[in-house]
């Protein structure tokens, strides 16, 4: 028997369909998402201001019609044998839809409204409407607060929610409700809507069996007040859980029979644990595309600065599920190679019949530690962790006239795997033990030299998921669970998942240099991070200012 999991990435959707005795990837397809980010202006052509980003919804749906009946072609097995579907998106990215789901962007005459869209997870244009939950949150004395590393981040659902209010409150009436984009997939392939226990705990402040009080949201907003039951209403519904059946709408559409299991959707990061077998406590995971999400167990509750959420059960029943983050790494090489790189490096990697990141890697994998004499912070998308503020912005120091392009893309990619070093350290410091870590995603399984510098830079031998799809094949793992062939995740996991043979150690030598370049990192990190000098929010403001946007 088998089930089809479908990975939303943030500019692509990926089918895969895996036999559920072993784990087997069977077949796979990719769509890329014809609208893309939407950061710059409508399909309209109206322009965005900074700091925007969104997406159309018709992409995911063209997700589901053109990548599910491939899988089902490319492996020649009869439709009957799919038992089950099972999503992942990335998160937090919300909607605003009527009362039976169709998208506000899909209304006569809100085609070229902004609000009406989905807010994708690096819409950043909430950040005011995220301060504004922070400040009112600790003059109140929240208990929730400390559950989010003390502050709540704009790229989540209630500053996305509270802008829209604000910016466009007759947009706001309009629309019935606000959903996770993870849900409303869902809502499009059984007819019900549901909403998921991940993103209602990391993103959606549900804590201790309640969101935060009325009263909170009317000193957020008098107009905010009855958020929760007039824009944010659902049942919650358990990970691994049956949301509903596939209609026969659906089933005609995709090719497989109606009333299969379809399992309730699922954040990527988090679905990707049971996919590499990481359902214990103490195993970090680290999901590497874009941008990198820290997620792992464990037993006890703790209180952890900057950190994206805990929850218990959040990735795993029975144990409190952490998260963490950085806003950009993948976007960060690609930013650069897109716009910064001379013609010659392009031309050289054409000859050596390579894409240009290779070429890089390549050259930059000469170097010993340190000969750049470079070091970079990685806060071109902003700081999720530890710092939890999207107004600060990249930095190198060290360029000379003898800088080169893999240089800095080496400079770089250490900045990313610093990141990480000051993530983890935040868990361990503050009681939350990391005692194995695991890579996945994209990043990790081309990148030879990133693997090593994020070994060398941490000082720990991780692990590499045995997926190039991890997050597809976790969600198809939480498929079978919802079609009952599995007890729960863990067992699921357990015969689904799987890892690479290869585990990446750290050179000795290369850490001692590693450790004295860390520490300037982390010097420059507090001293633009943590208010000492703000050079990087009032660059924001002139640059605003001068666009005539601020």
């Amino acid at each position: 028997m088998y089930t089809i999991g479908v990975d939303f990435g943030t500019l692509s959707g990926r089918a895969v369909l895996v036999d559920t005795r072993d784990g087997r990837e069977v077949a796979q397809a990719v769509y890329e998402y014809p609208h893309a980010v939407m950061d710059e202006k409508l399909p309209s052509g109206k322009s965005l201001p900074p700091e925007w980003a969104l997406q159309h919804p018709q992409d995911y749906l063209d997700v589901f019609y053109k990548t599910i009946p491939a899988v089902i072609k490319e492996s020649g097995i009869d439709p009957n044998e799919v038992k089950g579907i099972g999503i992942d998106f990335t998160a937090s990215t919300p909607m605003p839809v009527m009362a039976d789901g169709t998208p506000l962007c899909f209304v006569p005459g809100y085609e070229d409204e902004p609000h009406a869209y989905v807010k994708l997870w690096k819409h950043h244009a909430g950040q005011p409407q995220a301060d504004k939950i922070n400040a009112v949150a600790r003059e109140r004395g929240e208990s929730w607060l400390p559950r989010y590393g003390g502050k709540y981040s704009s790229e989540w659902f209630f500053s996305k929610l509270l802008q829209i209010l604000e910016e466009a409150p007759d947009v706001y009436n309009k629309f019935d409700v606000f959903i996770e984009a993870a849900d409303w997939v869902i809502w499009q392939l059984c007819g019900q809507m549901t909403r998921n226990t991940c993103t209602l705990g990391y993103k959606m402040l549900y804590q201790d069996g309640s969101y935060p009080s009325e009263a909170y949201f009317a000193a957020l907003n008098p107009a905010f007040a009855d958020v929760i039951s007039t824009k944010v209403t659902g049942d919650f519904s358990p990970l691994g859980g049956r949301a509903g059946g596939l209609t026969e709408a659906m089933a005609e559409k995709l090719g497989l029979p109606a009333d299969i299991a379809i399992a309730v959707g699922n954040v990527d990061a988090h679905v990707t644990a049971p996919a590499v077998k990481a359902t214990g406590p103490g195993v970090m995971v680290m999901i590497m595309g874009t941008s990198t999400c820290h997620i792992m167990s464990a037993e006890k509750l703790e209180e952890v600065e900057g950190m994206c959420g805990v929850v218990d059960g959040g990735i795993i029943d029975g144990l409190y599920g952490y998260e963490a983050g950085q806003s950009g790494v993948g976007d960060i090489f690609a930013w650069f190679v897109d716009n910064a790189v001379p013609a010659e490096y392009q031309e050289a990697a054409d000859k050596a019949g390579m894409n240009l990141h290779a070429y890089l890697e390549q050259e930059a994998a000469k170097q010993k530690v340190g000969e750049h004499g470079l070091i970079a912070l990685d806060w071109w998308n902003g700081n999720r962790s530890t710092l939890v503020d999207v107004d600060l912005s990249g930095l190198l120091v060290g360029a000379t006239l003898a800088t080169r392009a893999p240089d800095i893309y080496r400079a770089l990619i250490e900045s990313t795997a610093f990141g990480t070093r000051e993530i983890i350290e935040a868990f361990e410091g503050n009681g939350v033990a990391v005692n194995e870590l695991v890579a996945a995603g994209g990043l990790p399984e081309k990148n030879a030299l990133l693997r090593q510098i994020y070994a060398d830079i941490t000082g720990r031998t991780f692990k590499l998921a045995g997926s190039s799809q991890s997050p597809a094949l976790g969600s198809a793992i939480h498929a079978a669970v919802a079609a009952g062939l599995y007890e729960d995740v863990a067992a699921a996991g357990e015969k689904m998942g799987k890892l690479k043979e290869e585990v990446v150690t750290p050179i000795p030598e290369n850490q001692a240099v590693y450790d004295k370049l860390y520490a300037e990192y982390k010097t420059l990190y507090d001293y633009f991070g943590r208010g000492e000098n703000d050079v990087m929010k009032r660059l924001k403001k002139i640059r605003n200012t001068a666009k005539g946007e601020d």
